[in-house]
C-alpha cells in the first residue's frame, strides 16, 4: 500500500532528517554517512532534492537492517556534538526533529498493522498486549450529549512554532520542551453556534448495527465520491479474511467467520468486542454513520473547543494495548484523547494568516492543506505527551490505515 512504509525506512527516514536539517548546515566538517541516503530516505522535500518512490520503499532489499542501524549510530554521535551549543535555530529544529521521530513511531505501528493485518496468516505483532479483560474495563456508561453555548472563542496555540515557549509545557515528555507544529497558529477567533457533542467515541457495536441495517446498499447515506469507492468494492460476503478474502466494505480489519465477527489487532485476530470504539474507519464511513444516526460530525474548531479544558490523559501507546478499549474514565468527554483519532468534518486549510516555516521546512506541513480532512484527538498508538487540544492531524477522506475513528456532534 503505497501509504505504508517498510520499518526500515521509517529508522533511517528519521535520522536522515537530523543530518539533513541539522548536521549538514549546522555541523563544521560533518561528513556524510552514505551521500546515497539523501535520495533513497528523502520523504517529500522537494528543495532537498530529488525522492526514491514512495510506492517502492518496499523493495529496497539494500541497505539491510544492520546497516541503518550503523548509519543511525553515526548520526548520533554528531548530533552529541552539535547538541553542546543546541540554541537558537539549532535548539529549534532539534526540539522539531524529536516531535517528528514522535510521529513516525506512531506511523511504524500503523504500518507494521497494515503489513500483518492484510497478510493472510494474520500473523500477531506481539502476544503480550493488554486486552479488554486484563485492563479491567466494564461496559461503557450509555451516550449522551454534552451541550456547549457557543460564541466567539479562541482556536490554535500559543507561543511560537517549532520549539519556543509555550503555556502547555507540562503536557509534553520530559526534555522536549514547549513545542507546537506551525499548522496549529496562528490562534485566532472563530464564531461557534451552540453545539452538542457526544461524550463517547462510537463503539464497534453501534457500527455493526449500522452495518446489519444495510447501510452498505443505502445511497441515500453517502456523500457522492465515498458512494463511488464503494461501488467499486467486491460486496460483503462474510468471507474469511484470514482465507484470502478480497477486502470489502467495513472497518479495515474486521472480517467474518461461521457468522462470529473478528478483527485484526496487532495481538493477532480477536473477536469483535463491541464496547471498544470503533476503528480504521474513513471519513465516508464516519459521515454515513453519523448521518444515518441522526446526528453530524464536530467541526475542528467544535472539537478543539471542547477539548480545551479537558485534560490530555487516555490509552496511548505507552499502555501496551495498541488498540482502542472501552471507557474507563469519568471525564464530561470520555476517551477524548488517545484510543482513536476523531474525524471532523473541517478540511485541512491554513488559519487565517498563517505562514509555514521559513526555507525548506516549510514543507512539512503547508503544501498538504488540500483535499484532506482534520482529524483531532491522536490514537492507542499516539506516543504519550504527544498531543495537545490544538493538534491537527490530517488524511484523505478514503483513508483507514489510520487508527480513526467517530465521535458524533448536534446542534443545539
Amino acid at each position: 500500500m503505497d501509504d505504508a512504509s517498510p520499518p526500515k525506512w521509517h529508522l533511517a527516514h528519521t535520522t536522515w532528517f537530523f543530518e539533513t536539517f541539522l548536521l549538514k548546515p549546522f555541523a563544521d566538517g560533518y561528513r556524510p554517512f552514505d551521500e546515497h541516503y539523501e535520495y533513497l530516505f528523502n520523504s517529500y522535500y522537494n528543495g532537498v532534492g530529488n525522492q526514491y518512490p514512495r510506492p517502492r520503499r518496499g523493495v529496497l532489499s539494500r541497505p539491510t537492517v544492520g546497516e541503518i542501524y550503523d548509519y543511525r549510530r553515526h548520526v548520533d554521535q554528531a548530533m552529541d556534538a552539535l547538541l553542546e551549543r543546541a540554541e537558537g535555530e539549532v535548539g529549534a529544529r532539534v526540539v522539531l526533529g524529536l516531535h517528528h521521530e514522535q510521529q513516525h513511531q506512531e506511523l511504524l505501528l500503523t504500518d507494521i498493522k497494515y503489513n500483518l493485518g492484510t497478510n493472510p496468516l494474520l500473523p500477531p505483532y506481539r502476544t503480550d498486549l493488554r486486552d479488554r479483560t486484563s485492563d479491567g474495563n466494564g461496559a461503557p456508561a450509555p451516550r449522551r450529549f454534552v451541550g456547549f453555548d457557543g460564541g466567539v472563542v479562541e482556536i490554535g496555540a500559543a507561543g511560537a512554532a517549532h520549539g519556543a515557549d509555550d503555556a502547555r509545557a507540562d503536557a509534553l515528555p520530559d526534555g522536549i520542551g514547549a513545542f507546537c507544529f506551525d499548522n496549529e497558529q496562528p490562534r485566532h477567533q472563530v464564531l461557534l453556534k451552540p453545539f452538542a457533542m457526544a461524550d463517547a467515541p462510537v463503539t464497534n457495536g453501534e457500527f455493526l448495527a449500522f452495518i446489519e441495517d444495510g447501510a452498505y446498499q443505502r445511497p441515500e447515506l453517502w456523500l457522492s465520491d465515498g458512494w463511488a469507492r464503494l461501488r467499486a468494492m467486491p460486496p460483503m460476503n462474510g468471507s474469511d479474511r484470514s482465507a484470502g478474502a478480497e477486502p470489502r466494505p467495513g472497518p479495515l480489519y474486521w472480517y467474518r467467520r461461521d457468522g462470529e465477527w473478528y478483527e485484526y489487532r496487532l495481538s493477532g485476530p480477536a473477536s469483535l468486542d463491541a464496547d471498544a470504539p470503533v476503528t480504521h474507519v474513513s471519513y465516508y464511513e464516519a459521515d454515513a454513520f453519523a448521518r444515518w444516526a441522526g446526528y453530524r460530525l464536530p467541526t475542528e474548531q467544535e472539537w478543539e473547543h471542547a477539548a480545551a479544558a479537558q485534560p490530555v490523559r487516555g490509552h496511548f501507546a505507552d499502555g501496551d494495548a495498541l488498540h482502542p478499549l472501552p471507557a474507563e474514565d469519568g471525564a464530561p468527554l470520555r476517551q477524548l484523547f488517545g484510543d482513536v483519532w476523531e474525524w471532523t468534518a473541517s478540511p485541512y486549510v491554513p488559519y487565517p494568516g498563517y505562514r509555514p516555516l521559513p526555507g525548506t521546512l516549510g514543507e512539512y506541513n503547508g503544501k498538504f492543506m488540500s483535499n484532506q480532512l482534520v482529524l483531532r484527538g491522536g490514537s492507542c498508538v499516539t506516543q504519550p505527551g504527544h498531543l495537545r487540544p490544538s493538534y491537527r492531524n490530517f488524511f484523505y477522506p478514503g483513508d483507514q490505515w489510520q487508527f480513526t475513528g467517530i465521535r458524533l456532534a448536534d446542534d443545539r
